[in-house]
């Protein structure tokens, strides 16, 4: 059986990683407790440019084959197998979540979207984002709109 996009990635990091990771999220959350709106809000917009791992994990197979035709076209045609290599370690994270570069990019502080969106909410939380669906819950209004706009925010 094949695990969850959620789980996968943070299943296949060591749990010491996970734990810096989640230690980290949350020095975030508490460093925005008292901030304010615009604070949390400028570190809203730097959550929207942070990469997850997802796209890191991209980027850096996207860079081993083109580096591995540019070196079949200059070097060796051996060279050619790199984006072979690549593209099956690609799919192997895909279908497991690991791949060699996982580790290390993990030690390095990427996060996955999951752990990202984690510190998103909370600091909406913080910020009230959610206060007014939780109104509209009491006063029987349209939830549905309320929770998406905030989600939005």
């Amino acid at each position: 059986m094949l695990p969850t996009t959620v789980e996968r990635v943070p299943n296949q990091t060591c749990d010491k990683v996970n734990d810096q990771i989640r230690r980290e999220t949350e020095q975030n959350i508490n460093r925005y407790k008292y901030a304010g709106p615009v604070a949390i809000s400028r570190r809203l917009a730097e959550l929207d440019a942070e990469w997850d791992i997802e796209r890191t994990l991209e980027a850096n197979a996207a860079t081993a084959c083109m580096l591995g035709v540019a070196l079949r076209a200059t070097v060796d045609r051996r060279f050619f197998a790199l984006p072979g290599i690549v593209g099956a370690f690609l799919l192997q994270h895909a279908l497991q979540g690991w791949c060699p570069p996982l580790p290390v990019f993990r030690r390095l502080g990427i996060r996955t979207a999951s752990e990202i969106d984690y510190e998103r909410y909370a600091l909406k939380a913080l910020r009230g984002d959610f206060e007014e669906l939780a109104h509209e819950q009491r006063g029987g209004g349209r939830v549905a709109d309320q929770a998406l706009r905030a989600a939005d925010a």
